[in-house]
């Protein structure tokens, strides 16, 4: 089968790893004139003079990156089938959508406000007690169009930073750790679960991921599979879908925002777990059963970021997996990530810091459960 995938970055390089030994092909179809994906049938396309050719080349279409035209992305759907939805897409590019869509289904969020000025921003500060985080409502991720205001008064400097027309206001939540939840669905509606991830970000983008959690409440978990499969199925999505959460000191969870799509925090899967999230993802959408989603053994990912360290020093690790995007180094960019695996979270930790140490600027890795 060719798999067309809207986006061609690194997410889209690892399912067409993961989707090989299926017999599938890919074609990208890159939107940004800036593809790195290095692999697969690579298609430029920033006015859509080659979406013909693109879908007469693909069975089917699925996207690594949300980042899209809607109507782009309805378009195709009346051509060919197209996983997850474009409804899926719509919701999720928009933070105040998704609000919605959680607030809908009983998912508990921290409180929250939008706002349209620099003055609304500095009354919702007020109501909602700074510190807040105030995000543009459409088009940012890793940390990009948001800002901290630690004062009221800091709305009208947050404003002209952020520069968009609508913002989400959010209160600060007193959380002991922040977690991810990853679910597929399939075609018939079939749903697995993988174990929840605590991560960590700096400067809002993710730099280690470690799972399955030594100290979590096996009825947490089952909280959090019970809000992802309630938005799979009010979203009738197929595929895998990422919910961010924040566990707070009392174990409750609330529920940051979601990414219908592959997720950096579930790479720990590609080596931690039976299946991987990108083998799961195309299983799902061409219809095949759902694979196992329990873990190996306790893992990490760890996140490769502006600088690369060199690849010897870090594959003499003992089970660590390299997986390398062949990207140029640049601040801030994602160049590739290390799945480290141990027997113990003892074992485990030992090696992240010993990984950490070979990689540049990398952050000291803390975790809750230490």
């Amino acid at each position: 089968m060719n798999i067309g995938v809207l986006g061609a970055g690194q997410l889209g390089r690892m399912l067409a790893l993961a989707g090989y030994p299926l017999a599938n092909r890919f074609t990208f179809l890159d939107t940004t004139g800036h593809p790195s994906a290095g692999i697969g049938d690579v298609m430029i396309d920033t006015d859509r003079r080659h979406l013909d050719t693109f879908l007469e080349k693909v069975d089917l279409v699925t996207y690594e990156f949300e980042h899209l035209p809607v109507s782009l992305v309805q378009a195709i759907e009346e051509v060919k089938p197209v996983y997850p939805s474009s409804e899926a897409i719509r919701v999720c590019q928009n933070r105040a959508e998704e609000k919605a869509l959680l607030d809908r289904l009983g998912i508990p969020t921290p409180a929250y406000r939008l706002v349209e000025s620099a003055a609304e921003l500095e009354a919702a500060a007020r109501e909602l007690g700074t510190p807040v985080v105030a995000k543009s409502v459409t088009e940012g991720y890793d940390g990009k169009g948001q800002a901290v205001l630690k004062d009221p008064a800091e709305a009208e400097a947050a404003w002209r930073a952020i520069n968009h027309p609508r913002l989400i206001v959010e209160a600060f939540v007193d959380f002991v750790r922040e977690v991810s939840i990853i679910a597929v669905r399939g075609r018939d509606g079939q749903v697995v679960f993988y174990p929840m991830a605590e991560n960590q970000h700096v400067d809002g983008i993710l730099r280690y991921s470690v799972a399955p959690l030594p100290d979590l409440d096996a009825s947490v978990q089952q909280t959090a599979d019970g809000y992802i499969r309630a938005l799979l199925d009010e979203l009738d999505y197929v595929g895998v879908l990422t919910l961010e959460l924040f566990q707070a000191r009392d174990g409750s969870l609330l529920a940051n925002e979601m990414a219908p799509r592959v997720h950096n925090s579930g790479h720990w899967s590609m080596d931690g777990a039976v299946t991987s999230q990108f083998e799961n993802h195309l299983r799902a959408i061409q219809g095949l059963p759902l694979g196992d989603t329990a873990a190996r053994m306790p893992t990490c990912m760890v996140n490769v970021i502006g600088r690369e360290g060199v690849p010897s020093e870090i594959l003499a690790i003992a089970d660590a997996h390299l997986h390398r995007y062949d990207k140029r180094e640049r601040p801030g960019r994602k160049l590739a990530h290390v799945n480290l695996l141990a027997p113990s979270h003892a074992e485990l930790l030992d090696k992240v810091r010993a990984c950490a140490a070979l990689l540049p600027d990398a952050p000291a890795p803390h975790f809750s459960f230490e």
